[in-house]
């Protein structure tokens, strides 16, 4: 059964940007787009590198969704399933999340 886990407060992430957290032995990217307390999480794994980066990628908007890309060869995952725009054989684990009482929570 899967639990919420308190990985951060919110003010730990600064605005516009990603961090890493270990949830349950998972390495999970977590991006704070805004200003506001909305949180996204994905695998931080990059699959075409096996390399543990997503969090350090930069968030953009396409078409009305969010994406990070990859620090590496910029490849796109959307922040909020971890579908791959450039090859959906490669997209990575979702988390739900959300923030409660200003911490960030992943259920995993």
């Amino acid at each position: 059964m899967s639990q919420w886990n308190t990985v951060c407060k919110i003010d730990d992430i600064i605005p516009a940007t990603g961090v890493c957290a270990l949830v349950k032995g998972q390495q999970v990217a977590i991006f704070r787009p805004r200003h506001d307390d909305q949180v996204y999480a994905i695998s931080n794994i990059d699959p075409f590198f096996e390399s543990s980066v997503l969090s350090r990628g930069l968030i953009a908007e396409h078409q009305g969704e969010l994406w990070v890309a990859s620090p590496l060869k910029k490849q796109r995952f959307r922040l909020r399933d971890g579908v791959c725009m450039e090859d959906e054989s490669r997209s990575v684990a979702h988390f739900d999340a959300r923030v409660k009482d200003g911490e960030v929570q992943i259920k995993a």
